[in-house]
């Protein structure tokens, strides 16, 4: 029996020192591509401070990507942050790999968190693709060391689908935690996090394949939505 992947480094005991392992290239925060670059100094501008630079990367990686879970890919290459990059969709894992890798290229340490959360207001079309649960295990989120501490941040949801869903989108400051709201604009539950997994210094994919096989039906990565053109936004309610 293969060893179980490891598990990620609680925020509470990952120090400086672990934020300087959580600056430089892995194997799928690829910092150098000219791919990533490309979408870092799009997204960053003129911008110098570290904070002004965390807080336009996390815009540009929210709404400029547009949120969609029917494209979950078993491929290692496909959480590449320079491939998600160049993407037009993708879901949380992925685009929290861009984010960090994109707050490395910017000069700012960052790491990809997951967490186990469960959505209130999930589709019926994700719902039976889950095997029927609310849960999303390994919900991805990136953590960036800024002002000597960890802040949180989920570049998930776009502002668009957040309109359909009648979710108000998730604001980042650079200072604060930006995860998912425990509530939507009408004030009925909407994500409630149940398990933080910690932080890692590279896509956990092999954590996130091996929870995905333990939890979901086989067909959530065999790429049958993504082949039937299954799109996340058009199961959303209006």
């Amino acid at each position: 029996m293969s060893a179980a992947p490891p598990r990620g480094v609680p925020a509470s005991q990952a120090g400086a020192e672990f934020a300087e392992r959580c600056r430089g290239a892995t194997e799928l925060l690829d910092v150098g591509h000219p791919a990533l670059r490309a979408f870092v100094d799009a997204a960053i501008g003129s911008a110098e401070a570290p904070r002004e630079r965390a807080v336009r990367l996390f815009y540009a990686v929210r709404d400029r990507i547009r949120y969609d879970p029917f494209g979950c890919s078993p491929v290692r290459d496909d959480y590449r942050a320079s491939r998600v990059a160049v993407s037009t969709r993708n879901w949380c894992v992925p685009k929290a790999a861009l984010l960090a890798a994109g707050a490395r290229a910017a000069g700012i340490p960052a790491a990809v968190g997951l967490a186990d959360v469960t959505n209130h207001l999930n589709t019926e079309k994700l719902r039976r693709a889950l095997g029927g649960t609310d849960v999303f295990y390994d919900h991805g989120y990136c953590a960036l060391w800024l002002d000597g501490r960890w802040v949180k941040a989920a570049a998930v949801f776009n502002r668009e689908l957040c309109e359909r869903f009648g979710v108000t989108p998730t604001e980042f400051d650079g200072a604060s935690d930006a995860l998912l709201q425990e509530h939507d604009a009408s004030r009925r539950r909407h994500m409630e996090y149940l398990r933080d997994d910690g932080l890692y210094e590279d896509v956990p994919f092999d954590t996130v394949m091996a929870d995905f096989a333990r939890h979901y039906p086989a067909a959530v990565l065999d790429g049958a939505l993504r082949r039937d053109g299954a799109r996340f936004e058009d199961d959303a309610p209006v």
